[in-house]
């Protein structure tokens, strides 16, 4: 696994998708979907997919002396770690809104998501979707990957939507909240984000390895 994991890192990554880690910086703008940082990280993903397949990275792998089934890990192991390269950034950006931010007058009348446990949790949502529905609908072919990026952006931009409304609903306000006793409640949201997250990702994982290893690349 570890030249594998050495190839995703060196020689299958483009550089774009490290560079889009970096919209995790998003976290700090007031009045705006800041749940969009998410989509942008696993878009920036896509383009390492773009990159793989002019350069025919799936064939290049799977003619090396290792298991098709750790062809697959390893690519789900680069995206889980480009993934939660982007949830540090918005973390630790989150924690600075939550605290010596969290007087700001720019945040303070903000009617948008705030940077708080929610938000995480929803991020973690929008990755397990990019995992299940774009990784998973990927290695369908392991070449194809207009379809899958499409559903994943209807998908994503829905719980942006839901994440944006929920707030804004009588009983539901502690869900944006920055300090006080809503913080704890919120504390569920990415206990409950991170569940579905590595749930998620694990399952379509151990499902694109079945697939890949049935199909004849060479037909």
């Amino acid at each position: 696994m570890k030249p594998l994991m050495y190839k995703e890192f060196t020689l299958s990554a483009a550089p774009l998708t490290y560079i889009f880690v970096a919209f995790g910086l998003m976290t700090l703008i007031p009045g705006y979907p800041i749940l969009l940082a998410g989509f942008f990280i696993c878009l920036g993903i896509l383009y390492t997919f773009q990159f793989a397949r002019e350069y025919s990275d799936v064939l290049y792998a799977v003619l090396l002396p290792v298991k098709k089934r750790d062809v697959v890990k390893a690519r789900y192991l680069f995206v889980v770690c480009v993934q939660w390269a982007g949830m540090l950034l918005c973390g630790l950006l989150t924690l600075l809104r939550m605290t010596a931010l969290r007087e700001a007058q720019v945040y303070q009348a903000n009617p948008m998501m705030n940077a708080n446990l929610t938000f995480l949790g929803f991020l973690l949502v929008i990755m397990t979707l990019f995992n299940t529905l774009f990784l998973g609908g990927f290695y369908r072919t392991a070449y194809y990957y207009g379809k899958p990026f499409i559903l994943f952006s209807i998908a994503a931009f829905g719980v942006v939507g839901v994440g944006e409304t929920l707030h804004h609903i009588s009983g539901l306000g502690w869900l944006n909240v920055s300090s006080g006793a809503g913080v704890g409640a919120q504390a569920v949201v990415l206990l409950g984000g991170a569940g579905v997250y590595a749930a998620g990702t694990l399952l379509s994982m151990k499902r694109s390895e079945e697939r890949f290893e049935k199909m004849d690349l060479g037909g």
